[in-house]
């Protein structure tokens, strides 16, 4: 009788065994963790002056003047922030600063926008020549034009009024403000213009139609970056504003200097964190709108 064997398994194939993962998890977890600890350290000093200022202004006059400054406050009280509004025109300032932003700020984005328009999109012979001079206007000093600019506005009588602020304001902003608009139209397709101008669009109606709506994150961008300088803006207004009436915030802190220099630090603190609060929750509600107006023109999309 035969019988009939099993032909021989094959060797089982050997599976080489995979590398552990704490190598591989290793760079990963340590560059997290050093990126988590350097975002807290740049909080970390971000934040603090904002608590310090915040925590002074509720300081007594005779705890700061008699104890560390830099300690926590042994006593709190809201009486600095009315000494604030008592001591200085401060609402009128606020409402100063805040019609000089806003003139300012609505100059910068029709004319930057209309001539990055101009530039990117309509183009035109030495367009690149016309861009790169008004990219030049970045890196020249705003004290130049204190002295002739005065002379001017004198002979004009606009002295002493929100426009002799707004004008050098706007002007010296729209270098940035259209380098960021030409940038953001660059990767803007070609092909959505010229659907538009099939469909018997002009370049006014495309303008108005196509690209402002467009444009909403790099004009949030643009109005955030400028209200900084023009809200703090100290040089021109103490050169062109000659009257009370007229003051802006930083003019109105001068009125807390009082007597042979003594300055009445805690209400000037008081008046300090009543003025940076707009700009603060401005940033806060429109954080995300700016940061992809500044990421618009790195890619294309």
């Amino acid at each position: 009788m035969i019988t009939q064997t099993a032909p021989p398994t094959p060797p089982a194939a050997v599976v080489p065994a995979r590398p552990s993962g704490k190598r591989r998890r290793r760079r990963p977890d340590l560059f997290r963790t050093l990126s988590r600890v350097l975002i807290m350290l740049i909080v970390i000093v971000q934040v603090y002056p904002l608590a310090w200022l915040f925590l002074t202004s509720l300081r007594t006059e005779q705890d700061f003047a008699t104890g560390d400054p830099f300690a926590l406050p042994s006593s709190l009280t809201w009486e600095n922030y009315a000494r604030a509004f008592e001591t200085g025109d401060l609402g009128r300032n606020i409402l100063n600063s805040f019609i000089v932003t806003m003139g300012a700020n609505i100059l910068i984005v029709l004319l930057g926008m209309m001539a990055a328009y101009a530039i990117q999109v309509l183009g035109f012979r030495l367009s690149k020549l016309v861009r790169g001079l008004f990219l030049i206007g970045i890196i020249v000093p705003v004290q130049i034009a204190l002295v002739p600019l005065f002379i001017d506005y004198s002979a004009i009588n606009l002295l002493d009024t929100y426009l002799s602020m707004i004008i050098p304001l706007a002007g010296f902003s729209l270098p940035m403000a259209i380098y960021l608009f030409c940038s953001f139209y660059e990767y803007i397709p070609k092909e959505t213009y010229e659907a538009a101008s099939l469909d018997g669009a002009g370049p006014y109606r495309i303008f108005g139609l196509i690209t402002m709506p467009l444009s909403l994150n790099t004009v949030v961008t643009v109005v955030l970056v400028n209200s900084i300088f023009i809200w703090n803006d100290f040089i021109f207004a103490n050169t062109f504003v000659l009257s009370e009436d007229l003051k802006t915030i930083p003019l109105g802190l001068q009125n807390y200097i009082g007597a042979m220099g003594k300055v009445d630090w805690t209400a000037t603190f008081a008046a300090v964190c009543v003025t940076i609060t707009p700009l603060l929750l401005v940033f806060l509600v429109l954080n995300k709108a700016m940061i992809q107006g500044l990421e618009s023109g790195a890619t294309k999309g």
